[in-house]
């Protein structure tokens, strides 16, 4: 027996050596290296086993067992905790149903804004705004090149001023008809004038009345030609519709404006975009299943995504009174109970529709 832990003490030695000496070691190899050299102990086969070698298989047996299970153990997978679990973004028009209330995701939007654009063809000659801008109702925000239009104003100017001059000249000759004419009345009645004569003065007479009103004609047909290329040329000043912040800037000096863009796609059609920032509104989309519960003058809780921590009071509007066949949903408008100026055109805001007992 005591040959028989030489051995195996050997055989531990040799494998620590080696380094393979681990849990990781085959089951048969393990039992291999335990077993004992009958031809090197004839003494203990003779004199029965050891307990000093029961001990050593027991011991051996675990550590086998003990690596075959935890090489057969399937690895952990990483626990996430609720606090590190990514709330899903809100899709604009989902609504659920909390216990606070009805609630959907929206958009802000502005009733009031255009882009202003040229009503005739021109070259950009100016442009007076940037973005970011505050103009007025009627302020000029671009100059087009108007030189010809310019001329043709000068020209009709020209005309009335000429019919003007004409209708002066027929009412004069118009008063001296009627004073010869009346002259050869009185003449007639004694005899001095013939009948021929008469005739003839009163034909005078109602030419330069005729006369009169022809040039009176032409006086209001070329005051108004002369007003036309006026409105004409005011048209190559562009002006702001109403009052509002310019968020886009479109044209720079030099570039061709026309009302209808041409077919090679380089002539622009607007020379801005405003907003009327005092027109800003909530636009979202309720599932038409939840849209009993919304009522107009219902109050609303805003909550824009750029400002979480900011709750915006807010009252229904109207619900727009149709349905979307492709999304199941219902437009509902909502109007800010008072203004904040973080408030911009576009932005993501979740609303809170409100119960009437809130």
């Amino acid at each position: 027996m005591p040959n028989s832990r030489l051995h195996i003490g050997a055989i531990d030695e040799r494998r620590r050596g080696e380094g393979q000496y681990n849990l990781s070691d085959n089951k048969s190899d393990l039992l291999r290296s335990l077993s004992i050299d009958r031809s090197r102990d004839d003494q203990d086969e003779r004199g029965g086993t050891s307990p000093v070698l029961i001990a050593a298989v027991a011991v051996g047996s675990l550590l086998v067992g003990g690596g075959a299970v935890w090489l057969l153990k399937p690895s952990p997978k990483a626990a996430v905790s609720a606090s590190e679990t990514i709330p899903a973004a809100a899709t604009p028009g989902k609504v659920v149903t909390p216990a606070g209330g009805l609630t959907a995701s929206g958009y802000v939007v502005a009733r009031t804004r255009a882009t202003v654009a040229a009503e005739v063809t021109g070259r950009v000659v100016e442009v007076r705004v940037e973005e970011g801008q505050a103009v007025r109702a009627g302020q000029v925000l671009a100059i087009l090149d108007g030189s010809l239009a310019a001329v043709d104003a000068a020209s009709t100017q020209a005309r009335a001023l000429s019919a003007e001059a004409a209708l002066n000249s027929a009412k004069v000759q118009y008063v001296q008809a009627q004073r010869d004419l009346a002259r050869a009345q009185m003449l007639a009645k004694t005899g001095y004038v013939s009948e021929a004569s008469l005739q003839a003065t009163a034909l005078k007479s109602r030419v330069a009345a005729a006369q009169e009103d022809l040039s009176r004609a032409q006086l209001v047909a070329a005051k108004s030609e002369s007003n036309r290329s006026r409105v004409q040329l005011g048209k190559y000043e562009i002006r702001a519709p109403f009052s509002g912040i310019v968020i886009d800037k479109a044209a720079q000096p030099g570039e061709i404006i026309s009302p209808l863009s041409a077919g090679g796609g380089f002539t622009r059609t607007g020379i801005c975009t405003i907003v009327d920032m005092d027109s800003l509104e909530i636009e979202v989309d309720v599932n038409e299943a939840y849209i009993g519960r919304v009522s107009n003058g219902q109050k609303v809780e805003a909550i824009l995504d750029a400002f979480p921590d900011t709750v915006l009071p807010a009252r229904v509007i109207a619900k727009i009174p149709t349905a979307s066949r492709d999304k199941a949903t219902v437009r509902v408008r909502i109007g800010f109970d008072s203004k904040d100026v973080r408030i911009l055109p576009e932005m993501a805001v979740k609303v809170t529709f409100l119960d009437s007992s809130r």
